[in-house]
């Protein structure tokens, strides 16, 4: 029987491929943006990783918790990032200057807040999408981003895990856990589905930030 880590990577093939091949994605990572358009993106994460680190922490399925780790979180990295890109108090500034959210983002976060405790297959779904990406492509994406935009690391903590090791050890680890998980065969499916509409779901941020990158209008 194939690994259940391995269903998810086969799974969410296509769906991954189609999120990476985004406007905005390939524009940033070619350099043909700006270093403001990276502040943009981080604070979209900032956005979505506040309602996703409170949903895992408000679900306490032990199935969940297995994959629960500080090392991993998020946000206060996030937060420091932002502060780096635009400054103290930049929460409370207007939404020029890339401090827009856009309706992606939003949607994204909203999905995420109203989890609740029966969640156990989609937060699954995003814990992996969302973290696993971080610990593999966003590492590239931190190391281009520095590359094309004069940016320090200072500026990218997003994609710093200090905490966690090795990453590929990490990585490794992090895949049996998913093997080893007790899961219904319904739950599985709907890890499955879920993390490809993942995908999706993140892609739709891109889309936005191209959007709003060429003056659609879409609103702050």
């Amino acid at each position: 029987m194939t690994a259940f880590s391995e269903q998810l990577k086969a799974h969410t093939a296509a769906a991954h491929q189609h999120a990476e091949d985004a406007g905005f994605v390939t524009e940033l990572l070619a350099g043909r943006l700006d270093r403001g358009q990276v502040g943009a993106l981080l604070l979209q994460n900032l956005i979505i990783y506040r309602a996703l680190e409170e949903a895992l922490a408000a679900n306490q399925d032990p199935r969940l918790q297995a994959f629960a780790d500080p090392a991993l979180a998020r946000v206060p990295a996030l937060e420091q990032d932002l502060q780096v890109h635009f400054g103290a108090g930049w929460e409370s500034l207007p939404a020029e200057a890339n401090l827009y959210v856009t309706p992606g983002a939003r949607a994204y976060a909203d999905q995420l807040a109203a989890m609740g405790p029966g969640s156990l297959a989609y937060l699954l779904a995003h814990h992996y999408v969302r973290y696993l990406g971080d610990l593999s492509g966003g590492q590239i994406i931190s190391t281009l981003v520095q590359r094309h935009y004069g940016l320090g690391p200072e500026g990218l903590n997003f994609y710093a895990f200090d905490g966690v090791g090795k990453l590929k050890a990490y990585k490794d680890a992090y895949r049996q856990r998913l093997d080893d998980v007790e899961l219904s065969g319904s739950e599985r499916a709907d890890v499955l589905a879920h993390a490809a509409t993942a995908f999706e779901t993140n892609r739709q941020v891109f889309v936005d930030l191209m959007a709003h990158r060429l003056g659609s209008g879409i609103p702050s």
